[in-house]
């Protein structure tokens, strides 16, 4: 049986949070969020990762984190860049300043995937429990019109530094139904509120929300391609207009084409989306490897 791959966005370039945080030393040990996902990647079953970088940072990517996974494990470097071309795609992309958005780093994957695959964000922490769940669903469940997300539970996705946006999810039997996007939404007092426009609009602290954590069959790639040439016809000469995955997820389950299953982590989720999140993410780590969670050198022997 085909074992599932796992990708890992990390081309961003944190301009909140003012570098490259998907380097940046958390753990105990100097460990980075990335290395914490891959242990616990691995320990579900992986056997694979696909990281999506930048050139600009490629030596100091794998100095710092590729170099340290077990050689067991099969690795793959690709990149996209603001020239990154589509295999398949005869439209002209137009340049910019920036990549465009999550959607185009998973159709600069295609050339090393065949095989159904996980999809992460380099700089979120997201629990071990969350890896098994999306591996067992690659494993048994996702197909051409079947695809998985695992979600959290709002309460537990929160910086308490600043505004989050999150994808808030609709579900019907366990489906994904709709996702509407809520930005600006912070922990008050009494409750948790996004603002749009000039109001204030309470949200259930329990509503499920997308932190980017996918499961894909490799038909997605096809899809991608589809929506991005319509998306390029559309938006084309925005150069602050991004191809978002949950936008092109919305799409394929609305005109019927695919049934997306939400499971959900009862993890808190950990990231730091500003740089006032750091302290309190090493407190996490440290913590972790002091009951046991996970070592205080998280690749020792």
């Amino acid at each position: 049986m085909i074992n599932p791959s796992l990708v890992i966005l990390a081309a961003g370039m944190g301009s909140r949070y003012g570098g490259l945080k998907q380097l940046d030393e958390l753990g105990p040990s100097g460990e980075t969020i990335i290395d914490y996902s891959i242990h616990d990647a691995i320990e579900a079953g992986f056997k694979k990762i696909v990281f999506v970088i930048r050139r600009s940072f490629e030596n100091e990517f794998k100095e710092k984190i590729s170099n340290k996974i077990p050689e067991n494990i099969e690795i793959f470097h690709v990149f996209q860049e603001i020239d990154s071309t589509i295999e398949g795609l005869s439209i002209d992309i137009p340049l910019r300043e920036k990549p465009w958005g999550t959607g185009h780093a998973i159709l600069v994957c295609e050339k090393v995937l065949n095989e159904p695959f996980a999809v992460i964000n380099a700089d979120d922490y997201y629990g071990k429990d969350s890896y098994k769940q999306i591996y067992n669903f690659l494993k048994s469940e996702v197909s051409p019109t079947k695809y998985g997300m695992v979600g959290y539970s709002l309460k537990n996705t929160l910086s308490e530094n600043g505004f989050v946006s999150r994808g808030v999810c609709i579900t019907s039997n366990g489906l994904l139904t709709d996702i509407k996007e809520r930005t600006k939404i912070k922990r008050e007092i009494d409750g948790i509120y996004f603002l749009e426009l000039n109001d204030k609009i309470k949200l259930d602290e329990n509503s499920v929300v997308s932190m980017n954590f996918w499961g894909f069959d490799i038909s997605i790639f096809n899809h991608l391609k589809n929506s991005f040439v319509n998306f390029l016809n559309l938006h084309g000469n925005d150069k602050s207009s991004e191809f978002f995955i949950p936008m092109i997820i919305d799409e394929l389950i609305k005109s019927g084409k695919i049934e997306l299953q939400v499971m959900t982590s009862k993890d808190q989720w950990y990231g730091v989306t500003y740089k006032e999140d750091k302290e309190t993410v090493m407190k996490v780590f440290k913590k972790f490897s002091e009951n046991g969670n996970y070592k205080f050198q998280v690749w020792q022997n």
